[in-house]
């Protein structure tokens, strides 16, 4: 194995793949936005969970879906708008 090459020995670089990351996207905002649901149930409907789910520290859950929903729609705004 050679670790360098003269350049008339290289092959032609590839093309690059062509990708449709808008798919990927929408299923990890969804996946955020299922989280963000969980988040909410626990923290507001669950008696016996919200103790818990109220103690100091515990916020960062739900602020964490949010942005995650949050950067979610940001990037599929962005992938929409490169793709034009």
């Amino acid at each position: 194995m050679r670790l360098w090459l003269k350049d008339s020995e290289r092959r032609p670089d590839p093309l690059p793949a062509r990708t449709d990351a808008r798919k990927a996207l929408f299923a990890g905002t969804l996946l955020w936005l299922v989280a963000l649901g969980a988040a909410l149930v626990t923290q507001w409907t669950v008696p016996e969970a919200s103790g818990a789910a109220s103690a100091p520290g515990a916020g960062w859950w739900l602020w964490c879906t949010v942005i995650g929903v949050a950067l979610g729609l940001v990037g599929l705004a962005w992938v929409q708008f490169r793709r034009r």
